[in-house]
């Protein structure tokens, strides 16, 4: 494989900074943390880390409300702490890849703060500015995915601004030249740095209609009217423009410039997810791979798995997705697809979640692998008065927000915290018990743990060339079993799944003159409950991952 194309069938290892580990002691994961447990990253055999927004920012959305772009923030540590990362990772063969937040900024960013006061500064128009109604109202119907309308009032401009997320986020102008020119110049300043490229945060939300029209009105689910009423509207023009491609590869002309450098995008669970993908990526000009929120969405039976594979394969042929379950944004999805969910945060059936691992690390495409996803880490459960996502405070009961997935990494079962902080101060979120009992410390002392179980499956997907950039066919198989093929290079693996809970004999067409690849196989025929199998013609070379 090219030094240029790592990025192809890659896993990615996705580090939520603020909950990973604790260094200092106040409570909120850091850069020295990461630093102390970078091995750890490194023992999975991943390719590289995601790491999440470390910039300065009020942390009024933790992180997603950049203040200063080339700046780290004083909770995470500093420029010097961030080097430091970079080169131990660069030096365990690790890249790292960074959140690049192109659609808004912080209402406290010094572009912002000349923005509001006069429409002369030099970046006046740099952000979405739009006259009021003639009877004072917005300028029209948009809304905010975390709730209400879009537009906020700014008295010192008599004008309104656009923010697509929370009001201290205003939207930036990349249909401005000078805009784009100085969110370009950050991102040189990172790959300056020797970053190996970028995550692009919401690229649904580049840009927007110019002439800004109003949203058509969408019919609601069920004839219901939702919590979110972001849903009840049509979203022909607050996002997905055309006008985004332009700066699409205007960013990609730029990682060009330094050889290895990719990028990954962020798209929206709206219709067309998978298509806005292939039209992303499906060029030698545009992004390198993206992923969508919208399988996260959506319930884990038969046929969605089907239409999921059916998307894959289509997508592959036109471009490059990159497949992610879990993230900082979503339920954990050993707790969101869970066969029998529990609501009160208990342990997820090891079974299944290894099953999901499985799906995952076997798909077409690229894969990102969520932190505590390793472990097999439920949603947390938490109380009300612990939430501290704004989205979810809006939102409590109907949605709790996206806290549950974001809370402390379990390091050490018997310390205090999960030996995510030092024992003296708490933790920004709790550590819930379900995930202290999963802890890093007990997984690596049990041969037989998820931990270990996810390491051999990511050193298999590393060593096959079928598993990591083969192409990808699907199986027809009796019901509850699911499965498709994946062939590179001559070699053709066969991948089998059991979705039910009773043990399912393996249909006798697979089982004749196959072998378990890397031990992955079905014991006397039969898959267990939630298993999987691998397969490959027995005269193979059926590779043994330690």
């Amino acid at each position: 494989m090219q030094q240029a194309d790592w990025w192809r069938g890659a896993v990615l290892y996705q580090v939520y900074p603020r909950s990973f580990a604790d260094s200092d002691g106040d409570g909120i994961g850091d850069l020295a943390g990461l630093l102390q447990r970078i091995d750890h990253i490194a023992a999975l055999s991943v390719d590289g880390i995601w790491l999440c927004p470390v910039y300065a920012s009020p942390q009024r959305d933790f992180g997603y409300d950049v203040a200063d772009h080339c700046a780290i923030d004083p909770s995470f540590g500093s420029l010097a702490d961030f080097d430091r990362v970079l080169e131990a990772a660069h030096q365990r063969g690790l890249k790292v890849l960074v959140d690049l937040v192109g659609g808004h900024t912080s209402d406290q960013h010094p572009w912002f703060a000349a923005s509001r006061r006069s429409k002369a500064a030099p970046t006046a128009d740099w952000y979405v500015w739009a006259d009021p109604s003639p009877d004072g109202t917005p300028p029209n119907n948009w809304l905010s995915v975390f709730g209400g309308s879009a537009w906020c009032w700014e008295p010192r401009r008599r004008q309104y601004f656009l923010h697509h997320f929370l009001p201290s986020q205003p939207t930036l102008n990349l249909q401005h030249p000078a805009c784009l020119e100085a969110l370009l110049d950050v991102a040189r300043f990172w790959l300056d740095r020797g970053v190996d490229g970028f995550r692009l945060d919401a690229i649904d939300f580049l840009t927007h209609d110019e002439r800004l029209r109003s949203n058509p009105a969408a019919r609601p689910a069920g004839g219901q009217v939702p919590a979110k009423l972001f849903a009840l509207q049509r979203h022909d023009h607050d996002m997905i423009q055309p006008a985004s491609m332009a700066v699409l590869r205007r960013i990609r002309a730029l990682l060009d410039e330094y050889p290895g450098a990719v990028s990954l995008g962020e798209v929206s669970s709206q219709d067309g997810a998978f298509d806005r993908i292939a039209a992303y990526t499906g060029a030698p000009d545009l992004l390198h791979m993206a992923y969508t929120l919208r399988p996260l969405r959506h319930g884990f039976d038969r046929p969605t798995l089907q239409a999921l594979l059916r998307d894959a394969i289509a997508t592959c042929a036109r471009g490059w997705p990159c497949w992610s379950f879990s993230n900082h944004d979503v339920e954990r999805a050993a707790t969101r697809w869970a066969p029998h969910r529990t609501e009160q945060g208990g342990q997820a059936d090891t079974r299944f979640t290894r099953l999901l691992l499985a799906l995952l690390l076997s798909l077409p495409g690229s894969a990102c692998l969520y932190q505590g996803e390793e472990l097999g880490l439920p949603e947390a459960q938490l109380q009300k008065d612990e939430i501290r996502d704004p989205f979810g405070i809006t939102y409590w009961p109907e949605f709790k927000g996206r806290d549950g997935s974001r809370t402390p990494m379990p390091w050490a079962e018997g310390e205090r915290f999960a030996g995510f902080t030092p024992a003296w101060s708490s933790p920004w979120l709790p550590v819930p018990a379900s995930h202290r009992a999963l802890a890093v410390d007990g997984q690596e002392r049990d041969p037989d743990s998820t931990l270990r179980f996810a390491r051999r499956l990511i050193a298999l997907r590393r060593a096959e060339p079928a598993l990591r950039q083969g192409t990808a066919a699907p199986l027809d198989l009796p019901e509850p079993l699911f499965g498709f093929t994946r062939e590179a290079a001559g070699q053709r693996v066969t991948l089998v799944f059991n979705l039910s809970g009773q043990p399912v004999p393996l249909p006798a067409q697979l089982e004749a003159g196959q072998a378990g690849l890397g031990g992955f196989g079905a014991s006397g025929g039969v898959l267990p409950a939630y298993g999987f199998a691998l397969l490959v013609p027995a005269m193979a070379r059926v590779p043994e991952i330690a």
